[in-house]
């Protein structure tokens, strides 16, 4: 058994496994009990996963929890709160930017870095910086509306 200290959404955790490679998706849903982020493809291609590390977008599907340890992880819960969000997360509800919702975390946690790192990204630059993000409902052009909205490309 080991013990990974974790600081998730501003809230120190500590998660014992038996395993300290398993998967940091893993230890945020089935350890912390998070409904985000989601599992997609488990292999890094959907992005379902995605959660910010230290501020860097990163796919917890195959990041190794032991990999993490006392880094700063941020889910789409710490993004933004109900009375302040996140300038995307008003984007997304103003574009109605989304249909079942599952893929919603990866779009909405990709498109948050792309932002910080960018912050008045082109259309171009919106799609291409989203183009790893997948959506079986094909709600691709809405989020990336809603993106363009933030930036100005719009």
């Amino acid at each position: 058994m080991k013990t990974v200290k974790l600081h998730v959404d501003g809230k120190a955790h500590q998660v014992t496994v038996d395993d300290p490679e398993m998967p940091l998706l893993y230890a945020l849903r089935d350890e912390l009990e998070l409904d985000n982020p989601r599992f997609g493809c488990g292999l890094a291609q959907c992005g379902a996963c995605t959660v910010h590390v230290d501020g860097r977008a990163t796919r917890s599907c195959v990041t190794p929890l032991s990999a993490v340890g006392g880094m700063k992880v941020t889910t789409i819960a710490g993004l933004g709160s109900p009375g302040k969000p996140h300038p995307l997360q008003t984007a997304f509800i103003e574009e109605q930017a989304s249909q079942c919702g599952y893929c919603l975390n990866g779009w909405m946690m990709t498109a948050a870095a792309l932002v910080r790192d960018n912050p008045k990204a082109t259309l171009q630059e919106i799609k291409d910086g989203l183009s790893g993000v997948k959506c079986r409902c094909g709600s691709h052009m809405s989020f990336i509306r809603a993106v363009a909205r933030v930036t100005g490309a719009a």
